[in-house]
């Protein structure tokens, strides 16, 4: 369904990359387990409201009096190590889905199965829930004071012009390092082989939820890292997408390095980084009116030094860094935790499926 016929409901538009967006009526009924045609191949998803399922998914219709939350998890077991024979584009075939043969336990074993479960899924849609809120105070943490201007005794501060006595505009390649990315050639299978380089490309932060990104696609080796123009950054550094997709944000929560797609930015004062993260999210149609390419839009390491930015007293910026820096630890603790969560469930599932285990 494209946008532009969606109309404003409360009816998810699930795709094979999950719900992406709402509509105002239904075309499958709940529950619903519904997979990736093509494109994201081996994610399934379980929905327990009327939906409408876009022609990029396949959707179960007829559980024949089976648990669906059940066959919802016996589809990811199946389709977790899928190969498609769609080079360009990965597939998955209904009709493949359809031959295969599977184990299907009585209806009481296929409901204590997605019962145990479960149990691990809601645990991480809770710890979901608590990162989308940590998220939400420091941001409105930085509004309240860098915006509104409501910042601890900002009633003996006076505000010329909008900026308070104090501030200053600066530029940002003043005040941080801009690093660019790269990537090692793809025909040297040792630059990529056995690499546990975190190696980030801009749909790992477009894919990415609550800012804090630990994990990437795709690792680099050592030689791999030698071999392009692709940089370590530290931990904390502000990655952002500057080509194409311009304007996407995440923290590094651990020593990682980019593709050609960002530009890094490693703030000369460590303690700043919070404030630069949501100063420079709050800004992004600045940054992208500062893009250039025929062929796509693509923000220049040289041109994005020159954005200005306002900064605030030291002493503010210190103070706010701390407060949110504790909201942004604690989303990279809850992912982390989230991490350990799907990967028990996704070990554990294929032996409850095969009956190596009951329950």
């Amino acid at each position: 369904m494209p946008d532009a016929q969606r109309q404003d409901g409360e009816v998810p538009i699930v795709s094979s990359s999950g719900i992406t967006g709402r509509h105002s009526e239904s075309k499958a009924r709940a529950p619903g387990v519904v997979t990736g045609r093509y494109g994201t191949i081996g994610e399934v998803y379980f929905l327990e409201e009327d939906y409408w399922p876009l022609n990029t998914a396949l959707y179960v219709t007829d559980f024949k009096g089976n648990c669906p939350r059940f066959v919802a998890y016996l589809l990811r077991s199946v389709l977790k190590n899928y190969q498609s024979d769609k080079a360009a584009v990965p597939g998955v075939n209904r009709n493949v889905l359809h031959e295969l043969i599977i184990r299907f336990p009585a209806l009481a074993e296929q409901e204590r199965i997605a019962d145990t479960l479960s149990a691990y899924d809601e645990l991480i849609d809770n710890n979901l829930r608590r990162m989308a809120l940590l998220e939400e105070a420091a941001r409105q943490l930085y509004r309240e004071w860098f915006v509104r201007l409501r910042f601890p005794g900002h009633e003996h501060v006076r505000v010329r012009e909008g900026v308070p006595e104090g501030w200053e505009w600066t530029r940002i390649g003043d005040i941080a390092e801009c690093v660019g990315g790269g990537t090692p050639p793809t025909s040297v299978p040792s630059n990529w082989d056995d690499g546990d380089i975190t190696w980030v490309t801009p749909t790992d932060v477009t894919r990415n939820s609550h800012l804090v990104l630990l994990e990437s696609e795709k690792k680099i080796s050592d030689s791999g890292l030698k071999a392009s123009s692709a940089k370590l950054v530290p931990s904390h550094a502000i990655l952002m997408t500057s080509r194409a997709s311009v304007g996407y944000f995440a923290i590094a929560g651990r020593e990682v390095c980019t593709n050609q797609g960002f530009i890094s930015i490693v703030s000369h004062d460590t303690s700043s980084w919070p404030y630069l993260l949501f100063h420079l999210s709050e800004r992004v149609e600045d940054i992208r009116v500062m893009g250039s390419g025929s062929t796509y839009p693509e923000v220049s390491r040289s041109k994005f030094r020159e954005l200005n930015v306002l900064m605030p007293t030291s002493s503010l910026v210190s103070e706010f860094g701390r407060q949110a820096a504790m909201f942004l630890d604690q989303i990279r603790l809850l992912k982390r935790q989230n991490y350990k969560l799907r990967t028990a469930r996704d070990l554990l599932l294929p032996r409850l499926v095969r009956g190596e285990i009951t329950v």
